[in-house]
């Protein structure tokens, strides 16, 4: 029944919101790079989620000088931005302030291998046929699967599958013995394998 009033047409999303949602959509492997790449060379230096936030917080301001279409562009020029926010805080604890365009370029390689790593670990875990268009949709799925496993889970999965660390290393980060490191590996890649599988 017409009471007058006209009928609600529902809006397209604004290119502003597709966009945020997008780039929170990267939330979790941006911190699953910045955990490799920060525990890795700079560990005990500073918190991988505030570099995140940074790169969240200038990512957002800078949207509208971002020229690129597609996935792979948007996550290869937040990986650039992560970059530049992890040398800044870099410089920050070295007390100096002089840009190091180089050290910039190391750590932006250094995520890109990091990424490399989540995808060869995300075809490990049986996620999708591994075509390349599909390589960084299976990355964004494995750190969101990694971000909802309990910590331990996913700590063993990172320093085993993601920084290649032995069994004996693993144990020694975690100060547990090695068999208990094995079966909780065992027990987090099976934990993991079903996120993935509940995800698709």
């Amino acid at each position: 029944m017409n009471d007058g009033t006209p009928p609600t047409v529902p809006r397209e999303p604004t290119e502003e919101a597709i966009s945020a949602a997008a780039l929170e959509r990267h939330r979790s492997w941006l911190s699953m790079l910045a955990r490799l790449q920060i525990d890795g060379r700079f560990r005990q230096k500073f918190d991988p989620s505030d570099a995140v936030q940074q790169t969240m917080l200038e990512a957002v301001k800078s949207l509208p000088q971002f020229r690129g279409r597609t996935e792979p562009e948007l996550a290869a020029w937040l990986r650039r931005i992560l970059a530049r926010v992890i040398a800044h805080q870099v410089r920050h604890h070295r007390d100096t302030q002089r840009r190091d365009v180089a050290r910039e370029v190391s750590i932006e390689q250094a995520l890109a291998d990091s990424s490399d790593r989540l995808g060869n670990a995300a075809l490990a875990a049986g996620t999708s046929p591994s075509q390349h268009a599909l390589r960084h949709e299976r990355e964004l799925r494995l750190a969101e699967a990694l971000a909802r496993l309990p910590d331990d889970y996913r700590e063993v999965i990172i320093l085993r599958n993601l920084e290649g660390l032995s069994h004996e290393q693993v144990a020694r980060r975690m100060q547990r013995n090695v068999g208990a490191v094995r079966m909780l590996w065992v027990r987090a890649l099976a934990r993991l394998r079903e996120e993935l599988a509940h995800a698709q």
